[in-house]
């Protein structure tokens, strides 16, 4: 994850360039996760009848509820994914066309004038759904589909053929796996869930069990489609090996295959392709953190929470997003197991009855691991400290810890105990009649 941090978005698409010749088997670890996993989160929101991310914590109380909806909104927002959605536009897609000296002015410009589109298209509640399907994504498809037909009509080279680092020679699935894990798509599919609900009552639809079955059709068809994307990129990054030397920034790799191609009109393609892909995602974050403020924190209004989370977004784009960042990544190694481990509860909820005992068990499980991680990922004043070091000594005997999953079997354990205690719980009600404690 914090590979990612470091890197523009299209990191995530044309680093597995690492994985040369491995790509197929790389590209199937990372597919489960960034995509079968965000599939699951929006198959949470549609099975628990959930409106945000507030309804998916809520059965381990409301307290819990809102703070687990306050950490991903801002970690994700504000506090560093919605100004890295300027910052990286503006890096990738026009950055080489200003002189190093005035390029801090640039992005102030730029940034302000990017979150000051993000908040007119995203102002109207119900108009956001119809003008990025109908303006923004079509935009992005025909000049994604344009770079890719150019690129395989005369591809680099032969993606078998090239070259893989070391870790994806040996454990290609692996490794994919983990940077799937890292895209935070989960998360995103957790916060956007008011959004794409409030979008389906706005186009008529408010019965909650058909609206569930709206949204369970519209998340599947476009992870399925993002998944066909991501196969196509990390292709064209394996091929790239034929002609470029391997990168450590995608973003650059990507820069690189589009002037390879296309020269200066390339540029101006990709900087077109950067700003809309970058502006539907702020659009995005900034729409589903107002919906859940507004919600949860109505002293407020939706358009004041909207003025405010594109106000701090672009206050964070130009000061102090390093620091920012190196902060609020151990915030995001806390928050992803909790919400795998919630994904998971939620889907499986209708076993159990929702019961909060399970719950109980599983993130109290999951917690633990999570805050190793959170203490290993915090910059070296905390992490190299001796509190840090022995927090890291202690979770080096977690199982799995060596590969950033030693939350999973803990979560495990939980799932085990809190399913006993179900049992035990259903077992009482009906020899007393006794009411199993749940949340509905």
């Amino acid at each position: 994850m914090l590979q990612l941090l470091k890197s523009p978005v299209f990191d995530r698409y044309v680093k597995r360039e690492n994985a040369g010749g491995h790509w197929g088997i790389a590209a199937a670890g990372f597919l489960i996760m960034a995509v079968l996993l965000p599939s699951l989160s929006v198959l949470a929101v549609c099975v628990t009848k959930s409106k945000g991310v507030y309804d998916i914590g809520k059965p381990l109380g409301a307290t819990f509820a809102v703070v687990f909806m306050v950490l991903i909104h801002f970690t994700i927002g504000p506090s560093f994914g919605t100004p890295r959605t300027a910052t990286v536009s503006f890096t990738v897609g026009l950055a080489t066309f200003f002189p190093a000296k005035y390029q801090s002015l640039a992005l102030l410009l730029f940034s302000a004038a990017f979150f000051g589109l993000a908040y007119y298209l995203s102002v109207e509640q119900s108009k956001i759904m119809a003008r990025v399907g109908k303006l923004l994504n079509p935009l992005f498809l025909l000049l994604l589909v344009a770079i890719f037909a150019v690129a395989f009509s005369s591809p680099l080279a032969h993606a078998g053929s090239t070259s893989a680092t070391a870790a994806y020679q040996t454990a290609a699935f692996t490794n994919g796996f983990l940077q799937g894990y890292n895209t935070m798509d989960a998360l995103a599919g957790l916060a956007l869930g008011v959004t794409i609900v409030t979008a389906v009552n706005f186009m008529g639809q408010t019965d909650p069990n058909k609206a569930a079955w709206v949204t369970a059709r519209a998340g599947f068809f476009s992870m399925a489609f993002e998944g066909l994307i991501y196969v196509l990129l990390i292709l064209l990054g394996a091929q790239s090996l034929g002609q470029f030397k391997l990168s450590d920034n995608g973003g650059a790799t990507f820069d690189q295959i589009i002037n390879h191609y296309m020269g200066n009109v390339g540029q101006a393609i990709l900087a077109v392709l950067i700003i809309t892909t970058c502006l539907t995602t702020a659009i995005g974050l900034v729409a589903a953190f107002a919906q859940d403020f507004h919600k949860h924190f109505g002293f407020l209004s939706y358009k004041a929470w909207l003025r405010i989370t594109c106000l701090a977004s672009f206050l964070t784009a130009n000061v102090g997003l390093n620091q920012i960042i190196a902060w609020s990544t151990p915030i995001l190694m806390f928050l992803y197991p909790l919400a795998m481990a919630l994904i998971f509860l939620s889907i499986l909820s209708p076993l159990f009855h929702k019961s909060s005992v399970v719950y109980v068990w599983v993130v109290v499980f999951t917690v633990v691991p999570a805050v190793f991680d959170m203490v290993a990922a915090f910059p070296t004043v905390v992490s190299q400290s001796t509190f840090g070091q022995a927090m890291a000594h202690v979770q080096s005997f977690l199982p799995l810890a060596s590969s950033g999953m030693d939350w999973l079997v803990p979560a495990l354990v939980g799932a085990v105990f809190g399913t006993a205690h179900y049992l035990l719980l259903q077992r009482a009600k009906t020899s007393t009649g006794m009411e199993v404690p749940m949340k509905r």
